[in-house]
């Protein structure tokens, strides 16, 4: 069936605790306004015929059973019926067959409807297998105009069907189809019923005889249609139950010779219909009915719902097929009105969508004045206003939130991990936030990177819904014998209920045309941000230049970006030469990975080379000075830095002396292949921490032909291993590259220590003294 529910065996007795999961397609009874016949093909054998078969045609359904179809109709219309099952195409484009038995002597016109039916046994395990199937002969006793002919049924509709083609709102084609199915079937009541999105159902249109009460904008709840019900009105278009009171008439024998399975009457026009409906109906004064499927796209819409007060009623096969074609055409025409309006609004959605995002690649203008501009994200999808926070900067336009809810939204959206967020009961769902349901009962948000979004919002709006019978009240006890059985509510009078804590819906066209901003938001923001890294890198990179060239020393430098994609960072180094012929060597690691990182790394290299030149004091006394500098001009920076000064003795040998903050000590290569750590004894407190923090300075004296190693952390260490070890690693490498150029040494080392690239920034200063 639908797939939506687990159905009961067929045979269990139905109330409304179960009448969800009633077997409504295998009832094993048809409505005794005709009768029933299953025939096997080619042989023409009859199977199964319904109890009532004498009623009709004067035949025992005992004495049909094995028969031939000639024996049980007669040569001529068993005929009649071979040629048209033998003919190509669907069965029902055919129907209905017209046939005239001879009964008792007597001439009986009939309309025979046919269709065929899969057979299936239980646990059959060949469902790719093409199915065995038997051929279902449904006869009705004539009424109406004969011959049948679509030129007749198309004749009874004409008029309106041109009607239909002119109507220019969608109330007009409910009024016109209500009308014209009315005085087509003769029905004391015609209405067009259309569902929500959860299959409750409101009354759009009706037609009636005078007297009776309208049921004109009443709602019903889903329920009363269970999802089996919905399933067949959407394979079987029309539905006549022409007595509610009438004594169904088994089919004999109940299960199919060929499976052992009741038979499915899907496609039946005479099938049997659920106890509970027809109870339910006629809790209503209701004592026939008809039910024609409204479609779009294959999926249940509505119905023309048809009910008739004064006695049964039983509009022929003619009139129904007539009926069938004005819901079909209403359905299309309906899908033409939906697809115009969609048409319209998506054009005009594109239009605001491609003017937004061809305005975000403008990047000299800040996003979210673009987003709030005009057009603004409110002409995209609509709402009371709208918030949003990009690239640093927030703002909104309509109406605006209390101070704070707009973030802590966006946070508890960002939590749930979906791309897009969509609710209409946002204090139901997430009262912790305590948003306001005034403005922001319902959001629509889209959670970015870092904290980013975009948030629509929409207030509470109060609706006041006309049930016909209290929805929470669908059923009523009734004591039957020794048990109680769940019946059918019997009061349908108007019963209004105020609907609260709910805005307008976010719809699935909305919530897909904001899935699109924001691909098209976080392209723009990527590519705004590649910007942004590729001026940090050009910076980056002017700063990070080439060391001065002096004959006494060989200078050597390396900048390598992490392997991620902003390739900049906080790392530096910096070498510069003194008046008094000392040469100042900077190593430096900003805290931080990213474009701020790199600015702060500019700003504290220009403070440094500014403290430091053509100043006497030592390396300490300067980084103390820079580390005021930092407090004092509020930079909010964090780096570890070395400072070294190299200053030429007379016997060529050179002293170095160096102060740290919180960085890793120099590396020196000594002539004969010894490499050590230069122990300068516990090192101070990265800048940016404590600007009193006691710092002091180092003197080593490094003779000619030593190598002096300077670099930041990233050389060093790997989630992968301790710090000690890559420490030993970067000796052991310069103790095979020692007498090797400072330039290859420099490539070696890192060849060695971060052969795939590093996964921080990575700093190397190598100094070799040579008189």
């Amino acid at each position: 069936m639908s797939g939506e529910v687990e159905l009961l065996p067929p045979g269990t007795p139905i109330d409304l605790s179960n009448c969800e999961r009633e077997p409504i397609h295998v009832p094993g009874s048809i409505q005794p306004r005709g009768v029933l016949l299953t025939v096997d093909e080619p042989g023409q054998v009859v199977q199964q015929a319904s109890r009532n078969l004498a009623d009709l045609i004067g035949v025992p359904w005992e004495s049909a059973l094995g028969r031939s179809l000639a024996e049980v109709l007669g040569v001529p219309a068993a005929d009649a019926v071979a040629r048209s099952a033998s003919a190509f195409g669907d069965l029902r484009e055919r129907n209905p067959i017209e046939l005239t038995l001879d009964v008792g002597g007597q001439p009986v016109p009939v309309d025979a409807i046919l269709h065929r039916v899969a057979l299936r046994a239980a646990g059959d395990a060949t469902p790719d297998l093409p199915a065995v199937t038997t051929l279902v002969v449904e006869l009705e006793p004539a009424r109406g105009p004969r011959p049948f002919s679509f030129p007749n049924t198309y004749q009874a509709v004409r008029g309106t069907v041109g009607e239909l083609n002119r109507a220019s709102s969608l109330q007009e084609l409910y009024d016109i189809t209500a009308r014209a199915v009315q005085s087509l079937t003769g029905f004391d009541r015609v209405m067009v019923y259309r569902y929500d999105a959860d299959y409750n159902g409101e009354v759009v249109a009706e037609a009636k005889v005078d007297g009776l009460n309208s049921f004109l904008g009443l709602h019903y709840p889903a329920s009363d249609i269970p999802a089996q019900a919905r399933a067949l009105y959407e394979k079987n278009w029309i539905r006549l139950i022409s007595d509610v009171d009438y004594a169904p008439a088994p089919i004999e024998p109940t299960a199919h010779p060929a499976t052992g399975e009741p038979l499915d009457l899907t496609y039946s026009t005479l099938r049997s219909v659920s106890p509970i409906h027809c109870e339910y109906l006629g809790n209503m004064g209701v004592r026939a009915s008809m039910s024609i499927s409204l479609l779009r796209d294959d999926r249940l819409w509505g119905l023309i719902a048809c009910h008739h007060y004064a006695g049964t009623h039983a509009p022929p096969f003619a009139t129904r097929a007539a009926a069938e074609f004005l819901g079909s055409t209403l359905s299309l025409r309906l899908v033409d009105r939906a697809s115009e309006e969609e048409v319209h609004r998506a054009l005009r959605v594109r239009s605001t969508l491609a003017w937004l995002t061809a305005a975000t690649l403008d990047e000299d203008r800040p996003l979210t004045d673009t987003l709030l501009g005009s057009p603004s994200l409110l002409d995209l999808i609509p709402g009371e206003g709208v918030s949003v926070c990009l690239q640093g900067a927030a703002g909104s336009r309509g109406a605006p939130l209390p101070e704070g809810i707009a973030a802590a939204v966006a946070a508890w959206a960002a939590g749930l991990g979906d791309d897009v967020v969509a609710t209409d009961a946002l204090p139901a769902l997430a009262p912790q936030l305590g948003a306001p349901v005034d403005v922001a009962c319902g959001v629509l948000v889209l959670p970015l990177l870092e904290g980013q979004y975009l948030l629509w919002h929409r207030g509470e709006t109060v609706q006041q819904i006309d049930w016909g019978g209290d929805p929470d009240n669908k059923a009523i006890a009734e004591r039957e014998g020794d048990e109680i059985r769940l019946s059918p509510r019997k009061s349908f009078e108007r019963w209004r209920e105020t609907v609260r804590g709910r805005s307008e819906a976010w719809t699935p066209q909305e919530i897909a045309e904001a899935t699109e901003l924001r691909t098209h938001l976080l392209e723009a923001l990527y590519a705004r941000q590649r910007s942004i890294v590729r001026a940090a890198e050009i910076l980056q990179r002017s700063l990070l230049s080439d060391p001065p060239s002096r004959p006494d020393l060989r200078m050597a430098v390396r900048y390598v970006p992490a392997t991620r994609e902003a390739q900049v960072g906080g790392d530096w180094y910096d070498v510069f030469t003194q008046p008094d012929g000392s040469t100042v060597l900077v190593i430096g690691d900003v805290v931080g990975h990213d474009t701020a990182a790199a600015a702060d790394m500019a700003q504290l290299r220009g403070l440094l080379r500014g403290i430091a030149y053509d100043n006497a004091a030592g390396p300490a006394c300067v980084l103390g000075r820079l580390d005021a500098a930092i407090e004092g001009l509020g930079l909010g920076a964090m780096a570890t830095v070395l400072l070294a000064r190299l200053t030429p003795g007379v016997d060529g040998r050179v002293t170095v002396r160096w102060a740290s903050a919180g960085h890793l000590p120099p590396l020196v290569v000594d002539p004969d292949g010894t490499v050590r750590v230069l122990d300068g004894g516990r090192p101070g407190l990265l800048l940016g921490v404590s600007p009193g923090a006691h710092r002091s300075d180092t003197d080593t004296v490094l003779a000619d032909g030593s190598t002096l190693v300077l670099c930041t952390d990233g050389l060093v260490e790997r989630r992968d291993q301790l710090f000690d070890t890559g420490v030993e690693r970067l000796r052991d490498a310069l103790a095979e590259l020692r007498s090797a150029p400072v330039e290859e040494v420099c490539d070696g080392v890192l060849a060695q220590l971060v052969p795939d690239g590093a996964e921080d920034d990575v700093a190397l200063v190598v100094v070799r003294l040579q008189s």
